[in-house]
């Protein structure tokens, strides 16, 4: 019989982490320029339009080939599969019209809840090339990449059945590699691709609306539970593990951020507790179900101190990391999916005395980070040469929003409030 109770879980998890997007949105809508807002958060709810209509439609059965018995794969399994039975998903929806189905949930659930990892990660990137974008060509560089990187990338991730890390033994529980990794090193060719935008300099370009930054962190927050917790697919004793975990890292990170700005800078700010907090759970989500508590919190303000310097080396690099995607997601990432191979329960060095757990994150790691900057670089060099990704510079120096958008964030009065005032 079907296990409604776990079907409940993983079906509320997924609404959880899609609530994420709009949250992403929030955050980095309020880190740019007041003229700016509308066209970085059409940036995230343009990733929830066409990647949903994508994985639907052959996202899931590039990701998941040969997941379960019974499966039409082509390609080479491991790297880039297809089951073309699950092309728009119709082997789940004759699976979801059964009367009976002996599992813990139906695949169309599990179809549902990777669907919004696949949504957030292509979001994540827009952050690096803010305030200077055009929208139509990222959504071009959306659909080429979620293609031909994130659904390959997530079957070797996710996919237990034939996924190159699940047969390497790297831990991964909830993303460190396919999400954040992937979308820092996408997000640093980008920028790279794009150009530094007018003015940039340190302190150049300060956030608009902190209170929106401060709610979108909250609502990432809220979504990442269901991101950690949801992906043991069951409301087990190992979800509620990465349920605590997910609280105590992202805390940890705040004090750790915070403690690095005070004496850095001589104050506290409210983006950098914000900035902590989203440093604090990328860094948790490969480990969340590896760690104890402990761990997980040494990991969370590790998190925060390290991203806490690394975003300042977009300075020094001289690559203009609009939102800072590389220092917390890809530098965040980077950290948790390493500090396993030092401290995971029973196979970190701690426990076992061996650098093998190490040597696999590392790989990993790697393997990830090159995969998706080269793609990423290629694709959006193909585009800035063709129909240009870029905005003119006069439309960025005015604003984005109206000359791509033909809107403002921000109207205080229209023309026909004005009064007109007599003369005598």
């Amino acid at each position: 019989m079907l296990d409604q109770g776990n079907t409940a879980f993983v079906l509320i998890m997924a609404a959880l982490v899609l609530f994420m997007t709009p949250g992403l949105a929030f955050f980095y809508g309020g880190l740019v320029k007041a003229k700016s807002v509308i066209s970085m958060m059409m940036m995230s709810f343009g990733a929830i339009a066409l990647v949903g209509v994508l994985w639907v439609l052959y996202g899931y059965a590039i990701a998941f080939a040969n997941h379960g018995e019974g499966t039409n794969v082509a390609g080479i399994v491991g790297f880039f599969s297809i089951d073309w039975n699950q092309i728009g998903l119709g082997q789940a929806f004759e699976e979801a019209k059964a009367s009976t189905i002996n599992a813990a949930y139906p695949s169309m659930a599990f179809v549902g809840f990777q669907a919004t990892f696949a949504i957030i990660t292509v979001a994540l990137i827009s952050g690096a090339i803010a305030d200077r974008a055009k929208f139509g060509a990222w959504m071009i560089f959306a659909g080429v990449w979620v293609t031909v990187v994130y659904f390959p990338v997530a079957s070797w991730v996710f996919n237990l059945t034939s996924g190159m890390f699940a047969t390497w033994g790297v831990i991964d529980f909830a993303g460190g590699t396919a999400v954040h990794i992937n979308a820092g090193a996408a997000g640093l060719a980008l920028a790279l691709v794009l150009g530094k935008r007018v003015g940039f300099a340190k302190g150049a370009h300060k956030p608009h609306n902190p209170p929106f930054v401060l709610l979108g962190a909250a609502i990432l927050w809220f979504g990442w539970f269901g991101f950690n917790a949801g992906s043991e697919g069951a409301a087990d004793g190992i979800a509620s593990l990465a349920w605590v975990n997910t609280l105590a890292a992202p805390a940890a990170a705040i004090l750790g951020w915070l403690l690095i700005e005070k004496i850095k800078d001589g104050k506290a700010t409210s983006v950098g507790a914000a900035s902590g907090a989203v440093a604090g759970l990328v860094a948790i989500t490969p480990a969340c179900a590896a760690l104890t508590p402990g761990w997980g919190i040494l990991l969370g303000f590790l998190a925060g101190v390290v991203c806490c310097f690394a975003i300042d080396w977009k300075y020094r690099l001289g690559f203009d990391d609009s939102l800072d995607v590389v220092g917390v997601h890809l530098v965040g990432g980077i950290f948790g999916t390493l500090y396993l191979g030092f401290f995971a329960d029973t196979t970190g060095l701690i426990y076992s005395g061996s650098f093998a757990q190490l040597g696999k994150q590392a790989v990993a790691a790697g393997v990830v980070l090159v995969y998706s900057f080269v793609l990423a670089f290629v694709i959006g060099f193909a585009i800035e040469k063709t129909i240009g990704f870029r905005v003119k510079t006069e439309d960025e120096v005015a604003g984005i929003d109206t000359a791509v958008h033909g809107e403002e964030g921000y109207v205080l009065y229209e023309e026909s409030d004005k009064t007109p005032v007599s003369v005598r």
